[in-house]
């Protein structure tokens, strides 16, 4: 029998609990993986509180994870039992091992640790879709990006940088923004000390931005579609502050355009997934994106690693030793 932390309700952190767990052996187009790493993200707590409905109870969080592939059901071709493989946006990484759809496992190259790819698989192909689809960046453009010391958004802003970009970044504390200016921002604004729209409006001379990205939600929303340029493009990604009522998006300005983006809508195919995977291997193979895990937890620990991250005391990515 494997372990898992498992969640019985919905709620806070205290609800997960370690114990016995067997997601039984593979079935048509499965593979079980054995677990070395698995990633932690702020969807997570999504999923936790209740805020986006889980399918079943009791349930196995996470949705990002590394190991060997140790069995394969019916009709799967292309991998193999000893396999390294990753996953994102696959729930169920809380666990020693887990049951993944093969074609959404995404095999590692020599060059690609295990504890790397889950540090940055779902954080690293969120950056992609960010900076080079949902808006292809480049120079010329200006970027603000929402929480830039976080694990999306160290990733992001170097990567923008590295397109060209110029990159505004918001950051809730002085550690969090010196971090964020190691990591591609070339402005840092501190929530806590200034209306982050009047600085972006001083910083490009009133014109303000090409683009937004935001995952913190209601609190920086209604601003954030003010900071935009004519023509200017937002990403709404997440909420980590909360979500937005229906009623604001009606306020976007004219002229400005408004795009809700997840992970899965930009690797709905495997030609998508893996053509996603192998533009994050090569940028941080080419060293132009560094990740940082800047925490680990024993996995039986979900407990306080995500009492950290609600209280926002972490940084960079983070994962869990299985």
């Amino acid at each position: 029998m494997t372990k898992a932390v498992v969640l019985h309700a919905t709620g806070g952190p205290e609800n997960f609990s370690w114990e016995d767990w067997d997601p039984g052996a593979p079935g048509p187009g499965e593979a079980r993986v054995r677990q070395t790493f698995a990633g932690l993200n702020y969807v997570d707590t999504y999923l936790r509180s209740g805020l986006y409905p889980l399918a079943k109870m009791p349930a196995v969080l996470g949705r990002e994870g590394a190991g060997v592939v140790e069995a394969l059901g019916d009709g799967v071709s292309g991998l193999n039992v000893g396999d390294r493989v990753a996953y994102s946006s696959h729930l169920g990484s809380y666990a020693e091992v887990n049951l993944v759809p093969a074609d959404r496992l995404v095999p590692l190259p020599d060059d690609v640790s295990d504890e790397m790819a889950a540090a940055m698989m779902l954080k690293g192909m969120t950056a992609q879709y960010l900076v080079r689809q949902t808006k292809a960046l480049g120079p010329g453009d200006t970027l603000l990006y929402h929480a830039a010391a976080g694990g999306v958004g160290l990733i992001a802003c170097q990567w923008a940088k590295h397109l060209g970009a110029t990159v505004i970044g918001t950051v809730g504390s002085a550690a969090k923004a010196e971090r964020a200016k190691a990591h591609g921002c070339d402005h840092v604004i501190r929530y806590g000390e200034v209306d982050f729209l009047d600085a972006v409006k001083g910083l490009t001379d009133g014109r303000g931005v090409d683009y937004v990205c935001d995952a913190v939600g209601v609190t920086t929303i209604e601003k954030s579609m003010q900071a935009m340029a004519h023509h200017g493009v937002l990403v709404s990604f997440g909420a980590a502050a909360g979500p937005v009522p229906p009623e604001t998006w009606a306020k976007l300005p004219p002229e400005r355009y408004l795009i809700k983006g997840t992970l899965p809508g930009y690797t709905k195919t495997r030609e998508q997934l893996l053509a996603c995977a192998e533009d994050l291997f090569a940028v941080v193979r080419a060293g132009a994106v560094r990740i940082e895990i800047n925490q680990r937890y024993a996995l039986k620990d979900a407990t306080q690693a995500h009492t950290d991250l609600e209280a926002r005391k972490t940084t960079g990515s983070t994962i869990f030793v299985i």
